[in-house]
């Protein structure tokens, strides 16, 4: 990212609530004749849409239960850390199915917490509670995925969510790397991100306050630790090298359908610019993503990443189940400007 990105970004208090000064940009060259108007007659009418918006959602949510709400997703979290000891049980099976067969369970509890659950917690959508709210960002972000929390929050909460397809900022171009080509790039480098993620939190953690990086590698090395230990004692390897390799394909298992979501369902557009770009609203509905179901993804990533997306984007404190469900109850065509 470049560092005037990042000092204009340090200047916003809150990149989820985007200014007035930004929102009334002038129209980009490539928005002509696809884009709604940006002048202040624009602005107006894009209030009174999300503000439409907004009472509708809020009914919906007014009138779901608590078990809609977060119950929902905590309990498919809750069957994901129910799936752990079968999955290690299986390792110890000399035979290759029943050892397959743990790999995969331990690779989609894997990919639901350090996905689903990272997510749905730095939103907040797990709790209403701040202090669980703020134990769950820490136990799925840094204790299951090797991240920071700090970083990983601001990178996706206020970058990503606020700038979002913005070129350099909120786009997918984090994940940009031109030295390699486009065969390694989609179907190999994916097996590295178990190690790369790692070891980029380690360099984020320089930008941190002693404390915070103390911390952070605690949880880092306590997840780690214990994801190698429970392989040793419980799943009976006599091997640490086998345990290692272990992890790294377990890790790995969901790392293509991953990196290939995150790239494009964010790709950044010269009419999505900083200075340039079209209103809010026309950039969540016309720039971001709606994935169609399936049933693996769904239940890994979840339905604001996959199907939902769009969703997501507008109301991101909304969990998976209640993003479903505002899909379920107003038509898209209804909702959103064309």
């Amino acid at each position: 990212m470049e560092p005037e990105g990042r000092r204009r970004v340090a200047e916003n208090p809150d990149c989820s609530q985007q200014s007035a000064k930004e929102t009334e940009t002038p129209e980009s060259p490539a928005c002509s004749g696809n884009c709604s108007d940006t002048g202040p007659a624009g602005v107006r009418e894009e209030g009174m849409l999300m503000r439409e918006l907004e009472a509708l959602v809020q009914d919906v949510v007014k009138t779901s239960s608590w078990w809609e709400q977060y119950g929902l997703d905590c309990f498919i979290i809750a069957l994901n850390f129910l799936a752990l000891p079968l999955g290690f049980l299986c390792l110890r099976s000399q035979s290759i199915l029943v050892f397959a067969l743990g790999i995969i369970i331990l690779g989609v509890v894997h990919h639901t917490f350090t996905v689903k659950g990272s997510h749905l917690a730095s939103h907040g959508a797990l709790s209403k509670s701040k202090p669980w709210s703020r134990f769950w960002v820490l136990f799925f972000v840094e204790v299951c995925t090797s991240f920071t929390a700090e970083q990983g929050t601001h990178g996706h909460v206020k970058l990503h969510h606020g700038y979002t397809n913005v070129v350099g900022l909120g786009d997918s171009s984090t994940w940009k790397l031109p030295i390699l080509n486009r065969y390694v790039y989609m179907f190999l480098a994916p097996f590295m991100i178990p190690i790369i993620t790692p070891l980029v939190a380690l360099g984020l953690l320089r930008k941190e306050e002693p404390r915070v990086v103390l911390r952070t590698l605690c949880l880092m090395s306590l997840g780690l630790f214990s994801h190698y230990w429970l392989l040793i004692k419980v799943s009976g390897f006599q091997s640490s090298g086998f345990a290692l390799l272990c992890m790294f394909v377990s890790r790995g298992l969901l790392a293509h359908p991953y990196l290939h979501v995150n790239i494009f369902q964010h790709i950044g557009l010269p009419m999505f610019s900083l200075d340039k770009k079209p209103q809010r609203i026309h950039m969540m509905s016309l720039g971001v993503l709606n994935l169609p179901r399936n049933p693996i993804l769904d239940w890994t990533f979840g339905h604001s990443i996959i199907s939902c997306h769009v969703e997501h984007h507008l109301f991101p404190r909304l969990s998976d189940n209640m993003c479903l469900k505002t899909v379920k109850e107003f038509p898209r065509s209804h909702l959103y400007p064309h």
